[in-house]
């Protein structure tokens, strides 16, 4: 199963309708595809995918709550109940009465496009889905990106049956389809894991991805054994290391190697069998290269070859310059709610060199403001003259 576009609406975060793509938006070359993963094809058309997507906004723009809502939709597909899902509290602010209604488009291996709408409301305290459809045609049949979401003359292939006496009413129909297809949506999120750096793999780390973050390692052996450990790690020319909880690690290796071990060993899994990584942050605890080395492998055919695409957030304007294309990025900003909106809408071209743009505060509101930095700046001047 792969994720074509989510759009959602009614959500009090939001400012309007929340729509995110995973869908190329721009027009796809013959060099362009090779950095890009092949989503379905028929006799007229190639329909692709950017395996790298991000969001970046200043502070408190609403970066960690879209890749939340992106989390979220991608656990319902996968049967999850919504009550608990652990990034459902974006739904917090629906009071009991109000609805948010959720559209995703995705794509199923078996060949098929669907539209799944969901309406989710709130009733003593507690999530459920009030209305849910779902709509299907043959992939062979889209002749055009505009056809991909167009569902108005399919017929409903799935309803919500209220008078269904097995089905929870947190857990959307999906539950149906995925069974009879024998579909999933393979998603790794490491939101969890944003504040707190603590290795959290329970297999032997490849030798090759140990010594690209720390040359002076010779091996790192884990093996979880109940509620421990057994760690064995060994340093060059020096004495094995046996630990048995995996923080104690961060005694012994920097905070760059385990994020690093952590995400890359992630990424090393989806490489083979596809799907997505989520991660907030991703410039913590790391330099420039490690970064766009990452970037790189996801759009890269030979060592992704079954389409995996990294969803990310930043504040670090360079790594804009990793892509070529335009419609890799989504720009976050939060004015009376959040907005997300693709790059490739706001600039046409893709040689304007997209980390001046930002900077330069041309894409409005993707620079802190200048009042804002004036009252600081004067609030600093002051306590410096009370303290002399």
């Amino acid at each position: 199963m792969k994720l074509l576009k989510i759009s959602v609406s009614g959500l009090p975060l939001f400012h309007n309708e929340c729509e995110i793509d995973f869908l190329a938006l721009q027009r796809v070359t013959a060099e362009n595809a090779e950095r890009m993963g092949l989503l379905f094809s028929n006799s007229t058309q190639n329909f692709y995918q950017n395996n790298v997507v991000s969001f970046i906004g200043i502070n408190a723009s609403g970066k960690t709550t879209i890749l939340k809502l992106i989390t979220f939709v991608c656990r319902m597909l996968n049967n999850e109940a919504l009550n608990s899902i652990s990034c459902a509290e974006i739904l917090d602010s629906l009071s009991d009465g109000q609805n948010a209604v959720f559209t995703t488009y995705f794509y199923a291996e078996h060949g098929t496009v669907n539209q799944l709408q969901t309406v989710v409301s709130r009733k003593a305290g507690k999530l459920f889905i009030a209305e849910e459809q779902l709509k299907t045609k043959s992939s062979s049949k889209v002749k055009s990106k505009a056809d991909v979401f167009d569902f108005e003359d399919c017929p409903i292939a799935i309803t919500r049956n209220k008078d269904e006496i097995f089905l929870l009413d947190d857990v959307s129909i999906c539950v149906a389809f995925n069974k009879k297809n024998q579909e999933q949506l393979i998603i790794t999120d490491m939101l969890q894991q944003t504040n707190t750096n603590e290795l959290s793999i329970y297999e032997n780390c490849p030798p090759e991805l140990i010594a690209f973050f720390d040359p002076s390692v010779e091996y790192l052996h884990i093996e979880k054994k109940g509620k421990d450990s057994d760690i064995r790690l060994k340093f060059k020319d020096e004495e094995e290391i046996i630990l048995h909880q995996t923080f104690e690690l961060n005694r012994y290796l920097s905070s760059g190697t385990v994020k690093g071990i952590n995400i890359f060993f992630n990424a090393l899994k989806l490489f083979e069998t596809g799907g997505y990584l989520i991660i907030d942050e991703l410039e913590n605890h790391f330099n420039h290269e490690i970064v766009s080395t990452l970037i790189r492998f996801f759009m890269d055919k030979k060592v992704n070859p079954c389409g995996a695409m990294l969803i990310f957030s930043t504040h670090y304007a360079e790594l804009l310059d990793e892509f070529e294309r335009n419609d890799h990025i989504y720009i976050v900003r939060n004015h009376s709610g959040i907005t997300t909106e693709n790059l490739s809408y706001i600039l046409k071209r893709n040689d304007i060199k997209k980390s001046e743009a930002y900077q330069s505060g041309f894409l409005e509101g993707t620079t802190p403001m200048y009042e804002a930095y004036m009252d600081l700046k004067r609030s600093l001047i002051r306590s410096r003259k009370g303290d002399a």
